[in-house]
């Protein structure tokens, strides 16, 4: 998708002298842009969003007015250019710019193969707008529209649970499927939750409240308690899809780390005609008993180049909860990597030789 240029009046960046130390040219580029409305919204209160721009990409940016004067290495104006004609066109089509907007197209100007138009891509649902914050984000999102199943794997603040919700909310809206069924394994109870006090949805409520705050998000409260009610959104626990067929329906499996591999099985094997299934996870936190091996790490292995699934994974650079979230999972996977950490997990458990050899 072609991003509609923002300026009307725009200077090629041209390389200024070299310096003696051979040092990469410095060039320069222009932007004006003409709506002085727009222009406000996209400087930010006292220039902060360039400033938010510059602290990340580098180089310097001057604002005169409308104009904008851009200077640095040819890449880093390149993409400074980029980034601004990218959150103009957001504004002239009545979308907002803030700090995570500026944030996302950062992240994904920055991305080895990604594109600012890739935050072009909508979901729409009855309480928002919803785009992608980072490259993977909208491979995500795309491969949603496009396959099955899609298993998406990453660490926590990605955004893999929320988008597949935002895409579940916008079907069941438009008509294109009849339902919303949501599922997550409920591994601190060993699913065992009869010692748990209150009726069964009592029990399991606190174990799938990260579903319902999603659902809380995409509509409103009244929509989500009808639908609730009327069966067109069913959140249960794992242990209850056994036997199950689920057509015309919007399937998602959270926190699939923590399913066994005769579990997982057992749950993908209950998609039904006209349907989609997106299976979201974590493999760095996982809660099984050691020796047993996670049912995501499983599918993983055993689906790939399966014709109609698709595979996501995320990294902690496209981490957008908190800016600190980034940074303790970076923390959390150099020491976990350094121990070898989770490895049992990822691997088939060892098996001690039953063989005796005889004399």
């Amino acid at each position: 998708m072609t991003v509609k240029r923002a300026s009307n009046k725009k200077r090629s960046a041209k390389p200024a002298k070299a310096n003696n130390s051979g040092a990469a040219d410095i060039v320069s580029a222009t932007r004006v842009f003409s709506e002085n409305g727009l222009v406000q919204q996209l400087f930010g209160s006292h220039h902060s969003h360039l400033t938010r721009v510059e602290q990340k990409l580098g180089g310097s940016i001057h604002a005169r007015g409308n104009e904008v004067n851009i200077t640095g290495s040819t890449d880093t104006v390149n993409s400074i250019c980029t980034v601004l004609d990218h959150l103009y066109a957001r504004l002239e089509r009545g979308l907002e710019v803030e700090r995570a907007e500026i944030d996302a197209a950062i992240r994904m100007v920055k991305a080895p193969n990604g594109s600012v138009s890739d935050g072009d891509i909508t979901v729409v649902t009855r309480n928002r707008r919803i785009s992608p914050r980072s490259s993977m984000q909208a491979d995500y999102l795309n491969a949603i529209e496009s396959a099955e199943l899609v298993f998406a794997q990453g660490p926590a603040g990605t955004g893999k649970t929320y988008l597949a919700v935002a895409k579940a909310v916008e079907r069941l809206v438009s008509g294109d499927v009849d339902r919303i069924i949501l599922s997550r394994p409920a591994v601190e109870a060993g699913e065992q939750l009869g010692f748990l006090p209150g009726d069964m949805r009592e029990k399991v409520d606190p174990y799938l409240r990260p579903l319902y705050d999603a659902l809380h998000d995409m509509m409103p409260a009244e929509q989500v308690a009808k639908r609730l009610e009327s069966g067109e959104i069913e959140v249960a626990p794992l242990a209850f899809m056994r036997g199950r067929t689920l057509a015309n329906a919007f399937v998602i499996l959270d926190e699939a780390q923590n399913t066994t591999a005769v579990q997982m099985k057992m749950f993908l094997t209950r998609l039904g005609e006209h349907s989609r299934m997106v299976i979201t996870g974590d493999l760095s936190q996982v809660d099984l008993p050691r020796g047993i091996r996670s049912g995501l790490r499983d599918a993983w292995d055993v689906l790939t180049g399966v014709d109609g699934v698709n595979f996501i994974t995320f990294g902690e650079e496209d981490v957008v909860r908190h800016r600190l979230v980034a940074r303790i999972v970076h923390a959390y996977s150099s020491i976990e990597s350094r121990r070898g950490q989770g490895a049992r997990y990822e691997t088939e458990p060892e098996r001690k030789n039953e063989t005796q050899t005889g004399n």
